[in-house]
């Protein structure tokens, strides 16, 4: 028996307000409330007389919210409101046309501010009990692509390396547990271990500036054997494991 339905003309919606989005964003909305996030993306975060000046927080908190639950587009954050989803977020949550908004009033000054929020908020973590302060921490350093849409973006509108359109932003992680400890925007044709030096500077004071005291281990891959890398892990103390390059 044909039915007499199509999937062109099906929706879905939410008609429930005691349904929620994503159950899996209790965890991480809580220990963001532990460490007073959206406390510090207010207190960090100044865009000046930018049209999406206001409530940096609560803009700031929509998105992470959205990514953790796996949008990947401004658009995405619109299944943050539905039902009771802004209950289980403990904020309330922005409209994509606001949060567009909102990052098309950042330049490069405004995403530094950022990073004192992220350096700040991994002294909290680590305070917390994120791991023990005194314990080795390995910390794994490399590149990755983030493919971008549109002519426009600064630093995204040219292709990397991959032939794909895009960032190419340098990433210091945390080997076993993942977390990511530092990070740097690049534009696309950046070659893999550009700003690589400063990096790994910049990260061992965050990290160091967390209050924890065990020893640093750095690994990374042959794109990153270079003399520079190794005179910033010798200049910091920091062991090193980087693959060389097949000749």
């Amino acid at each position: 028996m044909q039915s007499s339905h199509s999937l062109s003309h099906l929706s879905v919606a939410f008609s429930d307000h005691h349904s929620v989005a994503d159950a899996g964003l209790v965890l991480p909305a809580i220990l963001a409330e532990k460490l007073g996030l959206r406390d510090l993306i207010d207190e960090h975060v100044r865009l000046g007389d930018a049209p999406g000046a206001g409530n940096v927080g609560v803009k700031g908190m929509t998105l992470i919210f959205s990514a953790l639950a796996g949008g990947d587009s401004i658009e995405d954050a619109s299944l943050l409101r539905a039902g009771s989803t802004e209950a289980v977020l403990g904020q309330g949550v922005r409209a994509p046309s606001t949060l567009g908004t909102f990052l098309r009033s950042f330049t490069w000054g405004h995403a530094l501010q950022l990073d004192a929020v992220s350096r700040k908020l991994l002294a909290r973590a680590l305070a917390a009990g994120a791991r023990p302060q005194d314990a080795p921490l390995t910390i794994d350093l490399d590149s990755t692509i983030c493919e971008t849409y549109g002519l426009k973006k600064a630093g995204g509108s040219r292709f990397t390396y991959t032939h794909t359109r895009g960032y190419h932003p340098l990433l210091a992680v945390a080997a076993g547990s993942g977390e990511v400890l530092h990070a740097r925007l690049r534009g696309g044709p950046a070659h893999t271990a550009k700003g690589a030096e400063r990096f790994i500077s910049e990260t061992v004071e965050r990290v160091r500036g967390a209050k924890a005291t065990g020893s640093l281990t750095l690994r990374a891959d042959s794109g990153f054997y270079s003399r520079k890398v190794v005179r910033a892990c010798r200049q910091r103390d920091v062991r090193f494991s980087i693959a060389m390059p097949l000749h």
